[in-house]
């Protein structure tokens, strides 16, 4: 799912941001830490693969958001909660600067 930006206040939209921006430090340290560069390939075609699934939107009516396909817990069995984390953060940044797909303030909450 997908937060609009007229949904939240700028004050949450930071604090939302400084606690992605922690986790994804953190997820990037643990997946560096673990040292497994086998598992990049598979993270490069599994986030084009949940990036296109994901592309399919539908709206939930009354709420302001919109829904898609889960790729996440795919990711997550596939590679690990630290890599699925990270290439999640990056297909909703993508979509978020590209696509105007939740908006930039509510990049955080979604993430």
């Amino acid at each position: 799912m997908h937060m609009a930006d007229a949904l939240i206040s700028p004050a949450v939209g930071g604090t939302m941001w400084a606690a992605a921006g922690g986790l994804v430090a953190y997820s990037a340290r643990r997946l560096q830490e673990e040292g497994d560069d086998r598992k990049v390939p598979l993270m490069g075609v599994m986030g084009a693969f949940v990036f296109a699934a994901q592309m399919i939107n539908f709206a939930i009516p009354l709420t302001g958001s919109s829904g898609h396909l889960g790729g996440g817990t795919l990711l997550a069995i596939l590679l690990g909660p630290h890599a699925a984390f990270l290439i999640m953060a990056s297909i909703l940044t993508v979509q978020a600067f590209f696509f105007a797909d939740g908006g930039l303030l509510a990049l955080g909450c979604n993430i």
